[in-house]
């Protein structure tokens, strides 16, 4: 991918150890006017992810914003006003889209800022089911997800962007982040790179359980080898002291 340097281009993602985190694709959100990529292409890349993820038993976060009143959000004094399209939000905002098909077994994350970790109890989460790999993906690339990627890394997690499963208010934003920010955190995939990193990596994964579990009964083979000549070899002894007993007995 354009913008990295010096990285492998082939990985694999162990599901294990890998959560897919999904930034604010919900109503408020996706009515925006974005680029590079468009709205409908972001969420089918995404939908793509999401899906390999549960079908293959891999923790799904789907993460929205909600404000209960104005208070819990945040309002910085800047030089700069906000545009009518930010203010502009309808009132099912803070719901996913049904696009989505957020599942129940879905673990769903509610924040009331840009980054997912800030206030929320994702990293918990995460370390709890031994999660230390996320891809991430959303909308705004240099905002909710960028601020999101900083968070992880400061939490010490590795990361996979999906960059066309991403895109930002402007082409420029999305580009300076992908450029300058992600390439010294994390490495950059397309969706179609993620998953077949995912189906490849089940393969080798089964084939090492198999050399494993096929290691582990020959050195149990061995070990019972191992326990029955110990017991001869006690049988022997035992019967040389008992002769040995009686010879002076007499």
């Amino acid at each position: 991918m354009e913008g990295e340097e010096s990285i492998e281009m082939s990985f694999d993602l162990d599901l294990v150890r890998t959560a897919l985190v999904i930034m604010d694709l919900q109503k408020g959100v996706t009515h925006l006017q974005v680029a590079p990529n468009d709205t409908q292409a972001v969420v089918r890349n995404a939908k793509k992810l999401a899906d390999a993820f549960r079908s293959g038993g891999g923790f799904v976060v789907p993460v929205r914003v909600a404000l209960t009143d104005a208070r819990d959000g945040l309002h910085p004094v800047t030089g700069r006003p906000v545009s009518a399209s930010m203010q502009a939000r309808p009132a099912d905002g803070s719901d996913f889209i049904e696009e989505l098909n957020v599942s129940p077994t879905d673990y769903q994350v509610i924040k009331c800022q840009w980054g997912a970790f800030f206030g929320t109890d994702l990293d918990l989460q995460l370390r709890r089911r031994g999660i230390d790999i996320i891809v991430l993906c959303g909308i705004a690339t240099n905002i909710g997800v960028e601020t999101t990627a900083r968070e992880a890394y400061q939490h010490g997690y590795r990361q996979i962007f999906a960059v066309d499963a991403m895109t930002a208010l402007s082409k420029e934003e999305h580009e300076h982040t992908l450029r300058y920010m992600f390439p010294r955190i994390g490495r950059l995939r397309t969706t179609e790179e993620i998953l077949g990193s995912l189906q490849t990596g089940g393969a080798e994964r089964s084939m090492e359980e198999g050399r494993l579990l096929r290691s582990l009964e020959a050195e149990n083979t061995r070990l019972k080898q191992e326990i029955a000549r110990l017991r001869s070899i006690t049988r022997t002894s035992d019967s040389m002291s008992s002769k040995l007993r009686n010879a002076l007995r007499e």
